[in-house]
């Protein structure tokens, strides 16, 4: 609980980083509920997810959450033996390049296979190729595609 603020701080800032790559996608939640949130999150003793984080004298400079993806459904054709999660990791600017990331890389992975989770992906903005590359040098490749359109409330057919 101690590490609430700076994980609030760390996300927001990535929010704001975010918002300049696509502001038509990402958004600066609010502190508050990114507060809720973290606070939650800490508080829950399932073990059902996990924020870790990383230090630098003293200081939190990185985090990872592990968010375990919901069973499929029983009437869906996905196998619930693939336990999935996603990870968001987030590292302060000033603290990059000095392994930070790959340490919460590792601790991620270590924490999911130690909780039944054989899968683990990290949805990247396609404009974001810092992140890119760093999830790509650990191991992390594109897997399936992921397609969507936008909705506008009315029927468009693609030609």
């Amino acid at each position: 609980m101690a590490d609430v603020e700076s994980l609030v701080r760390l996300r927001v800032t990535n929010a704001e980083a975010h918002l300049a790559l696509d502001p038509e996608t990402y958004r600066v939640p609010a502190r508050d509920a990114v507060l809720r949130h973290f606070t939650a999150m800490l508080a829950d003793g399932s073990q059902r997810n996990a924020v870790l984080v990383a230090e630098l004298a003293g200081h939190v400079v990185g985090m990872v959450e592990v968010l375990r993806n919901p069973d499929p459904p029983d009437h869906q054709i996905l196998r619930p033996e693939l336990s999935a999660a996603q990870i968001h990791t987030v590292v302060a600017e000033d603290a990059r390049d000095r392994g930070a990331g790959a340490a919460l890389i590792d601790a991620a992975v270590t924490w999911a296979a130690d909780h039944g989770i054989t899968y683990l992906s990290a949805g990247i903005h396609h404009r974001n190729a810092g992140a890119v590359r760093f999830y790509g040098r650990h191991g992390f490749a594109d897997y399936g595609r992921l397609m969507g359109r936008q909705v506008t409330g009315r029927v468009q057919r693609a030609s």
